[in-house]
């Protein structure tokens, strides 16, 4: 993977939202006038993957930034369902819930839907009646662009494991 910086995301709700993602250097910065800023760096010596956007899902290895406030990030390790590749950040869950899209919600409540393409192209569709604020939106552009968005649906996520450990 190399770096990508698109033109901005056209938000629904907030406008223009950049996303510059470098996988080589483990890096992601989103902006935008009506989000706050947003910087998640890959530190230390984590084992960079590659089907991974910004390296790795460690959450020893990653530090995120909103607003220059440090957050907890807690990606799962991902495995045999969607919901293991979930990511959680304060209140925030996103989880995958199709073969290419990712839900976003904030304390139980669905707030929109995520599809990126893995390269730092984002897209977002917000709930009807939802008031999603800045924050969620940059937390929601930030973990689509960094761990990509949707899973394969368990059997076929099941079917490989068990094909890759056979001889």
């Amino acid at each position: 993977m190399q770096s990508y910086s698109h033109p901005p995301a056209d938000d629904p709700l907030f406008g223009a939202v950049n996303v510059e993602l470098d996988h080589e250097a483990g890096t992601l910065v989103v902006t935008g006038d009506g989000v706050p800023r947003v910087v998640m760096e890959r530190t230390g010596g984590a084992e960079v993957e590659s089907h991974v956007p910004i390296g790795t899902r460690d959450p020893a290895n990653l530090v995120m930034r909103v607003a220059g406030e440090e957050v907890e990030l807690r990606p799962s390790k991902g495995f045999l369902t969607r919901t293991s590749y979930r990511v959680d950040v304060g209140d925030h869950r996103f989880v995958p819930v199709s073969l290419d899209g990712s839900r976003l919600s904030r304390g139980g409540v669905e707030l929109g839907m995520f599809v990126s393409t893995g390269d730092g192209r984002v897209t977002a569709e917000w709930v009807d009646g939802r008031q999603p604020e800045g924050y969620d939106a940059a937390v929601g552009y930030a973990l689509a662009a960094a761990f990509g968005t949707g899973a394969e649906p368990a059997w076929k996520l099941t079917l490989d494991a068990v094909l890759e450990a056979m001889p």
